[in-house]
């Protein structure tokens, strides 16, 4: 029996995971997820990763919120995905976030994607169904 922080990975999920691991190539994984997902999806997945190499980056929630257009609420669940989720935001920027001499990436503001604001879908102050502490922890 899955406990209930595990009831996300149901059959389909299981499936999906399996999917992404036959992907070898950015040309591939950029197939895969545009079939897979929306544009307003991927732009969302594509922010949420922005945002998280920026607090890995240590900047401000304001600043992060400035150059993505993420809501200080989006970034607050982010940051608390990062230091009390499954690991795996830490997992890939360790292994993507360096260089070939093993130096950390720096995310400077020209290499930022802007996002148009308003992209969040959680209203401040009220818990995510996805939140960390909504997941059985």
């Amino acid at each position: 029996m899955q406990s209930h922080a595990d009831e996300w990975r149901s059959a389909d999920v299981e499936a999906l995971l399996d999917a992404l691991l036959q992907v070898e190539t950015v040309e591939e994984a950029a197939a895969f997820l545009r079939d897979l997902c929306t544009l307003g999806e991927l732009r969302d997945l594509a922010q949420r990763w922005a945002v998280v190499r920026l607090l890995d980056a240590g900047l401000h929630y304001s600043e992060i919120s400035r150059l993505t257009g993420a809501s200080t609420a989006t970034i607050t669940r982010i940051a608390s995905w990062l230091n009390h989720g499954e690991g795996g935001y830490r997992l890939l920027l360790d292994r993507v976030g360096r260089g070939a001499g093993g130096e950390a990436t720096s995310y400077p503001e020209a290499t930022t994607t802007p996002y148009p604001a308003g992209g969040s879908r959680v209203a401040a102050g009220k818990p995510s169904s996805d939140s960390p502490s909504s997941v059985g922890r």
